[in-house]
């Protein structure tokens, strides 16, 4: 019987010691893993949100510029996010995101147990555990461990974790759902659900359909794989199983269920990167601009701003209705001009280059493969330069540029870099002289397509838009009126005068030696681009007296060629330096430095900067105004005529259908047209009392042109741009753009009049002046 009793006695004993060993283990696990909570929620594994974190959890605040009539030009921010309130998203998606996501969100205070029991049983085989909230602790404040330690992603849990118990007691589910849906990443620069409807199906989300909001749904499974542009079949199945999902939870009958399977997915992708908008080469030069600023301007803690965190204020002196009048003249004009200038290269064996053989051309591919953003990134990579030479010969998708929309095709990178070469470019600056803010900035033809800024990064031969500058010299100097005349006859510099090497003896345009012969007044000389009198001219006053000029004017004339030869514009300027030298024409002789940015202020509506103009006397009111009366003639009987309806007519079909010609203004215009030589640039310069805008176009390479001069020519290429733009201006008589003579100033001592001024530079005698130079 004792012997039966000890037996029996045994296992119950070895039994108990298990259970509390048990127990104990047990204990003391739930005790460690209340310690790790506690020590995550004390920040000891990193820093934890305090509470005026939780209340106001920091977001992305973007930049916001701002054009002068009060428009949003464009935003700097890392995301693109607009914040949407709980009440404007549709019921549906709210029904999907809680159906796929997080079945039981409503149920749990930030943490499912049952989901986590089940993710670590079959190791998430069935499914993850984490909930909306420790989604949005995540993207709010934990940050992302891309090792594969186990004990710092278990630590990153624990932290996601707390975060998420104390979001649950700090705000409602509401709130954390549309916390959750204005916070992620939907590709594409598409930061929110509102970003991401406009982007992806162009409409606000209270509009959106229920198959629409399941692809948004979708895609936040991992929006980098369930991408609907290029992975349009993974995401059609991903947006299905939302459906299922929804009909498992009660949200779907279904017949509903199986009606929207079988709905076809439609996407319209319509992207608001900083590629797209109005001013976009101009928002991205104040992009740079404001990178400088802020180095040179830190936060009173020494801090420096961020550009794409602080919501900074920037008020800009664009104009944002003449911005937009001046983008559609140059896409109208450049449209149709491109179709001219493909059609005269059709037969052309080097197109789209002129008068330079394949080995230039060769050289000119090469240098743009090793300027390319390719090239760039493969060298960085490691790779050699026969690989990366290689890759630009083989053929790959693209979406290329077209005057008629994108284009989605296959060529190698190579042929795409010869097929960008062949489109013309513009650039247009429109400034007011009196004040030096600059309305309209164009720097090219499509920013997504073309980076590069013609408006003050590129620089080209201006051609005889210098001319004006020659001339103010001489009147400056000299007091040489527009009447006075001088001989047309060839004229010559001889070696070594100014520093040029060889004679130079400039030749006048057209043929036959009625173009050298007889005199010509100045004002009919500059209307008519005469180089053998403008050779004149400057012999008189010196190339190094026009250089002083220049420089006083706002151009950069550090290495700048000191030849005569610059007399016809064969140095190159950019259309900013020129548009801001010809203010000073305008503005009396002052010039008043171009005003981008008036004002920016912090966030909380803090000025920060307050731009002062900065103003320099360059020559006498005198000086200027004839100088401007000079340019008058350029579009009364010159080269700028046909802005009058006057003048040469350059197939008159093309100038109806394309530029709006004729144009028609009656009131006065000084300006200058320029060509260079091959026709590689055509330029325009325009003023009114109140308005100075510059004109350029032209192709990225100067062999890339048009055969001829008559579409070749500044008057042709670039002036139609001007014309179409001012009568925009006009016709919008907000702008109180003037269409008033010039201010003719009081004492005038140089004649302006040709048809009262005598030998003697006497305003009453009856003859011209004839000068000997």
């Amino acid at each position: 019987m004792a012997e039966s009793r000890k037996k029996q006695t045994k296992p119950k004993q070895s039994n108990r010691k298990y259970i509390i060993g048990f127990w104990t283990l047990f204990g003391v696990g739930f005790l460690a893993v209340i310690f790790f909570f506690l020590l995550a929620g004390w920040g000891v594994f990193g820093k934890m949100p305090t509470f005026e974190e939780l209340e106001n959890p920091e977001t992305n605040l973007a930049t916001e510029l701002i054009s002068s009539d009060g428009e949003t030009l464009g935003k700097y921010y890392r995301e693109n996010r607009t914040p949407i309130k709980y009440d404007d998203l549709p019921q549906h998606l709210v029904q999907a995101l809680v159906a796929t996501e997080d079945e039981r969100f409503y149920k749990h205070a930030g943490i499912d147990a049952r989901g986590t029991v089940r993710a670590a049983v079959y190791l998430g085989a069935k499914g993850g555990a984490s909930t909306i909230t420790q989604q949005l602790s995540k993207q709010l404040f934990t940050e992302d461990f891309s090792t594969d330690n186990t004990f710092e992603r278990v630590l990153q849990k624990m932290k996601e974790w707390v975060i998420a118990t104390r979001l649950e007691r700090q705000y409602t589910k509401e709130e954390i759902i549309t916390m959750y849906l204005n916070k992620y990443d939907f590709l594409y620069q598409a930061v929110g659900v509102r970003s991401a409807s406009r982007i992806y199906f162009d409409k606000e989300p209270k509009d959106l359909k229920p198959e629409e909001s399941a692809v948004l749904v979708a895609m936040l499974k991992n929006s980098a794989l369930y991408n609907p542009v290029r992975r349009p079949d993974l995401v059609e199945n991903r947006r299905n199983q939302v459906f299922v999902q929804m009909y498992k939870n009660g949200f779907l009958t279904e017949q509903q269920k199986d009606s929207l399977q079988q709905t076809e997915m439609k996407i319209t992708f319509s992207p608001e990167g900083h590629d797209d908008g109005i001013a976009t080469y101009f928002r991205e030069y104040t992009r740079q601009f404001l990178t400088d600023w802020i180095e040179e301007n830190p936060k009173p803690d020494g801090e420096k701003y961020n550009l794409y965190r602080d919501g900074l204020k920037v008020y800009t002196s664009i104009d944002s209705k003449m911005q937009e009048y001046a983008e559609d003249a140059v896409t109208k004009h450049l449209a149709h001009i491109q179709q001219e200038f493909d059609r005269q290269n059709k037969n052309n064996r080097t197109s789209p280059f002129r008068d330079i053989d394949q080995s230039m051309i060769d050289n000119i591919i090469n240098g743009s493969i090793k300027r390319s953003a390719r090239y760039s990134k493969m060298k960085r990579e490691g790779k050699s330069e026969e690989e990366i030479l290689a890759s630009f010969d083989e053929p790959r998708e693209m979406r290329i540029f077209s005057w008629k929309g994108d284009i989605d095709t296959t060529m190698t990178p190579r042929d795409s870099i010869r097929y960008y070469k062949s489109f013309l470019q513009a650039g247009l600056m429109s400034m007011d002289p009196t004040t030096g803010e600059v309305k309209a900035w164009v720097g090219g033809t499509n920013f997504k397509h073309f980076k590069y800024d013609h408006v003050k990064q590129g620089k080209r031969q201006v051609g005889s838009t210098f001319k004006p500058f020659v001339y103010a010299t001489a009147i400056d100097q000299l007091k040489m009126s527009p009447c006075d005349t001088l001989p047309l006859n060839r004229f010559t510099i001889p070696a070594g005068k100014y520093g040029n090497i060889k004679d130079w003896s400039p030749r006048n345009s057209g043929s036959g030696d009625d173009v050298y012969s007889g005199m010509m007044s100045l004002k009919e000389a500059l209307a008519n681009s005469v180089n053998t009198v403008t050779a004149r001219i400057i012999d008189k006053t010196t190339p190094g007296n026009v250089i002083s000029l220049i420089s006083k004017l706002g151009i950069d004339t550090e290495g700048f060629p000191t030849g005569p030869a610059i007399a016809l514009g064969t140095a190159d300027i950019s259309l900013y330096e020129m548009v801001s030298a010809y203010s000073t024409f305008a503005n009396k002789g002052v010039r008043v430095k171009p005003v981008l940015i008036t004002r920016i202020e912090d966030k909380n509506g803090t000025v920060l900067f307050q731009n002062v103009p900065e103003t320099y006397d360059v020559m006498s009111e005198e000086a200027a105004y004839v100088t401007v009366n000079l340019m008058e003639g350029v579009t009364r009987y010159g080269s700028g005529a046909r802005l009058r309806g006057t003048g040469r007519e350059v197939r008159l079909d093309y100038q109806r259908a394309v530029t709006g010609y004729p144009y028609d203004f009656k009131n006065p215009i000084a300006g200058k047209t320029g060509t260079t030589q091959n026709q590689s640039d055509g330029w325009f310069m325009g003023m009114v009392p109140n308005l100075v805008t510059g004109v350029w176009v032209g192709a990225e390479d100067r062999a890339v042109h048009f055969p001829g001069i008559t579409y070749g020519q500044g008057a042709t290429m670039a002036l139609p741009v001007w014309g179409m733009y001012m009568k925009s201006v006009y016709a919008n008589e907000d702008l109180n753009i003037s269409q008033d003579d010039f201010e003719r100033p009081e004492n005038l001592s140089i004649s302006v009049d040709c048809a009262t001024y005598g030998k003697s530079n006497n305003p009453d005698s009856g003859a011209v002046e004839e000068l000997d130079f």
